[in-house]
């Protein structure tokens, strides 16, 4: 257990070295065992934070990211937070004024991040298989940069799956109604 877990942090450090060392914009963390945002990682990148644009997440074992995540990476142009265990997000994803792509997809959202509703910039959202029943459809039809909202293997509510079409003019991705997601 004591090895795998020495071996996970080694892996998290490597990644970080090679992000500062060769100036990237991206932060590949995904498949590192990660339970919360390690925040030694803060002080390793203090001096780069504003010239990553792209973090990856994915498939950890996240519950929540903090506010200081979300303020200290300000500059980013996509985040991937696919497969963990998340149900909502701090306020100050609403200081990411720059996003461009969200990937939610495979995590516990039951409530819509309204959040994300407030982001200029934000094209593309994925919340693919969650529990949301609810959408704000006329606070994302009022985002002027959105183009594609994934709420595939969502319970969405019929009165979502009726009034939402004739309101929107970006692409909403919904899967038949009563249609379960395929097992992991």
């Amino acid at each position: 257990m004591l090895k795998k877990m020495g071996e996970a942090v080694a892996r998290v450090a490597r990644k970080v070295n090679e992000t500062v060392e060769s100036g990237s914009d991206t932060l590949d963390l995904a498949e590192c065992k990660l339970v919360s945002f390690p925040i030694g990682i803060y002080k390793v990148l203090r001096n780069v934070s504003d010239q990553i644009h792209l973090i990856t997440l994915a498939n950890n074992e996240l519950k929540s990211l903090t506010s200081k995540f979300m303020t200290t990476f300000s500059q980013l142009r996509e985040l991937h937070l696919e497969g963990n265990f998340l149900h909502r997000l701090p306020n100050e994803v609403s200081s990411l004024q720059h996003l461009k792509a969200i990937d939610l997809s495979r995590n516990q959202f039951r409530d819509f991040p309204e959040q994300l509703t407030t982001l200029p910039m934000l094209e593309t959202i994925n919340l693919e298989e969650n529990e949301i029943t609810d959408v704000p459809v006329e606070k994302l039809s009022a985002m002027p940069a959105l183009r594609t909202i994934n709420l595939r293997f969502n319970p969405l509510s019929a009165e979502v799956r009726v009034i939402a079409p004739p309101l929107i003019k970006f692409d909403m991705l919904m899967s038949p109604e009563g249609t379960q997601a395929p097992p992991p």
